[in-house]
């Protein structure tokens, strides 16, 4: 019988910080860096080949490998996920240990390529011992949680640090940025993970023969090919949008400042508080009922934002269809981060987890980059219409899955 339910929100609150003080700070170094080199003379190429430092987050599939094969002790998932995040806090405390005005390009580069890798390689113990440590009952709301604090993670990395950095010099963001890693160290260490309820002990020679063969062997499952197309195109959409929101509405006459609050932390908190409502809403009312009518919000919205930026509408418009994308996102993020984690074999939730977050991460990249080009080649018009499109097909991939997917359990299944 599963322990009442508000006993699991202390580990849902330290998964939740958790993930905040994993995507601070590659937040800063990716998004909110750039604008501090150019303050230093750093060129328009310079920035952007900056930007490959965070090749790691495709390679998730690679780096869960191990994490599966080698468990470190009972704790295993614990144990890995304290390693890499005192990994991940060395390269953002070399960072503070440097001089911007001294440090090469390739330096810099080096050190955000290993903070890249080692946050990569964290987030993926971290949520696989949320997989394993909260019952399937918890994992909507785990998906929301995470959500949320992956856009409070924005706000500080991508405002908050800037800030910091602006009054008190390059050094104190880094230095507050591995200090909430340490703290993530700290409160995993007195949490009772180690009493987390364990697989069967059959399933310890299955980690022992992880390797090629078992990243192949996922896709061979129904369940998983069903799933995979949906895992790669429901969310990218809407992710692309808001990744040119802040040029859209400085192109519309906003000023810069009024798009950092507008886009950057109210719509980072509209987003959070989205992901939170999504995933108790979901769980009121099914898997079933939230993927289509989240796909349908989200090429509504996308149509609100064409129309308005088509009209010329007043900015207290165009704030709200900002807002709106805003809880798009952080509902479709909230939903797909929790459906993740049902789609894992027992004994390889590392692996299954690092696959899922490889390919995720992917089309993540790539759909801005095309819609970049429909932007420069047709307007933002142009590139509003084809996201729109694209959800379009993504609302009618979604009923085709819920279609064509297995019902599950009765309680506790995604679609139950």
């Amino acid at each position: 019988m599963n322990r009442p339910l508000p006993t699991y929100w202390p580990a849902q609150l330290l998964l939740g910080w958790l993930n905040l003080v994993l995507t601070a700070p590659s937040i800063y170094l990716y998004l909110g860096l750039p604008l501090v080199m150019r303050q230093h003379g750093w060129s328009g190429t310079a920035i952007g080949l900056f930007q490959l430092a965070g090749i790691p987050a495709v390679l998730k599939f690679a780096l869960a490998m191990p994490v599966d094969r080698w468990p470190l002790g009972r704790a295993g998932y614990r144990n890995w996920a304290t390693v890499l995040l005192l990994g991940y806090a060395m390269p953002i405390l070399a960072l503070a240990a440097q001089d911007i005005h001294g440090l090469n390009h390739w330096g810099l580069f080096a050190l955000a390529l290993a903070a890249s890798l080692m946050g990569t390689w964290a987030d993926i113990p971290v949520n696989a011992l949320a997989i394993q440590y909260l019952p399937e009952s918890e994992r909507i709301r785990s998906g929301a949680v995470r959500a949320a604090a992956t856009s409070l993670g924005a706000i500080v990395g991508g405002g908050v640090m800037l800030v910091v950095q602006a009054r008190a010099g390059w050094e104190w963001p880094f230095r507050i940025l591995a200090g909430g890693l340490l703290s993530g160290i700290c409160l995993l260490l007195v949490h009772p993970f180690a009493a987390a309820r364990r697989a069967p002990d059959n399933l310890v020679a299955v980690s022992t023969r992880i390797g090629i063969k078992q990243w192949i062997t996922y896709f061979s499952a129904t369940e998983h090919r069903a799933w995979i197309p949906l895992l790669l195109l429901y969310f990218p959409f809407i992710g692309a949008t808001w990744v040119y929101l802040k040029p859209l509405l400085l192109d519309q006459g906003m000023t810069a400042e009024n798009v950092a609050w507008v886009a950057g932390v109210a719509g980072g908190m509209v987003g959070a508080v989205a992901s939170l409502i999504g995933g108790y809403v979901t769980k009121r009312h099914g898997v079933r009922a939230a993927l289509p009518a989240c796909a349908l919000f989200n090429l509504a919205t996308v149509v609100a934002l064409a129309a308005a930026v088509a009209g010329h509408v007043p900015h207290s418009t165009l704030i709200a269809a900002t807002m709106a994308i805003a809880v798009a996102m952080g509902a479709a993020a909230g939903l797909l981060f929790g459906l993740m984690m049902y789609h894992t074999r027992s004994g390889m939730t590392a692996l299954d987890y690092g696959i899922q977050s490889s390919l995720f991460a992917l089309t993540r990249m790539v759909l801005p980059m095309l819609a970049g080009l429909l932007l420069d080649r047709l307007g933002y018009l142009g590139m509003l219409g084809g996201i729109a499109a694209g959800l379009l097909g993504v609302l009618m991939l979604t009923l085709q899955y819920l279609r064509a997917a297995p019902l599950g359990r009765p309680s506790t299944g995604p679609l139950g």
